[in-house]
C-alpha cells in the first residue's frame, strides 16, 4: 500500500480500534515511511502482543524467535500471552558470553555494510528439531525473515510461521500473519 506524500507530519495508525500517531520520516528524495517504534510503549506492546497471540493461538510451535532489539518486548509479551516460558533472540553480533554461536553474514540495506545474525549455541541446541515462529515488528521487504529462516535452517529448526505487527508497503509477498498494513509514502 502506498500513499501520496503531501507534506504530512504524522500518520494515524489504527489497529482494531487502537490508535497511535506515527511520525513520517524521509528516507530519500522519493520515499517516506511512518516510523513505528514499540520500545518504551508498554500499552502498545501489550495490545499488539495480545492481538497477535490470538491470531497464533491455533498454530502448534515450540518457540518464538526474533531479531534484537526492537522486537524483544513483543517477544516477551507474546510469550506471556501464549504461555511460553522462553523465546529466542538472534543477536547482531557475537557476544562474549555466546557458546558455540551459529553465525550468518547478512547484507544490510540501511548501512551497506556486512552485518551478522547470531544465534547463541545454547539457543541453537534448544530449537534443534523444534517448530518455531519468526516474529518482527514490521515486515517490509522480507529480508529479515529470509535471514532468520537461513539461521533457523543452520540450527535445524523448522519454521512453521511468520508474524509481524505491521506489513509495510507491497514488497513482501511471503506468508505472514500481521495485524495491519502500513503505507509507504511517495511524492
Amino acid at each position: 500500500m502506498e500513499l501520496k506524500y503531501e507534506g504530512q507530519k504524522y500518520y494515524d495508525l489504527e489497529i482494531s480500534g487502537f490508535h497511535r500517531k506515527l511520525p513520517i520520516v524521509q528516507l530519500n528524495d522519493e520515499l517516506w515511511i511512518a516510523s513505528f517504534v514499540m520500545l518504551g510503549d508498554v500499552t502498545l506492546v501489550n495490545f499488539c502482543a495480545g492481538a497477535l497471540a490470538t491470531k497464533l493461538a491455533g498454530l502448534k510451535f515450540d518457540y518464538l524467535v526474533g531479531p534484537e532489539a526492537k522486537v524483544i518486548p513483543l517477544l516477551h509479551a507474546m510469550g506471556t500471552f501464549l504461555g511460553h516460558n522462553s523465546y529466542i533472540i538472534c543477536r547482531k553480533q557475537v557476544k562474549a558470553y555466546a557458546e558455540n554461536p551459529v553465525v550468518l553474514d547478512v547484507a544490510s540495506i540501511t548501512t551497506r555494510e556486512k552485518q551478522q545474525l547470531v544465534l547463541n549455541g545454547l539457543d541453537a541446541e534448544k530449537i534443534r528439531g523444534k517448530k518455531v515462529v519468526l516474529l518482527d515488528d514490521v515486515v517490509s521487504t522480507g529480508g529479515t525473515f529470509k535471514s532468520l529462516e537461513k539461521l533457523m535452517d543452520m540450527a535445524e529448526a523448522e519454521v512453521v510461521g511468520r508474524a509481524a505487527v505491521l506489513k509495510e508497503g507491497d514488497n513482501y509477498d511471503g506468508e505472514v500473519i500481521y495485524l495491519q498494513d502500513l503505507p509507504l509514502f511517495r511524492k
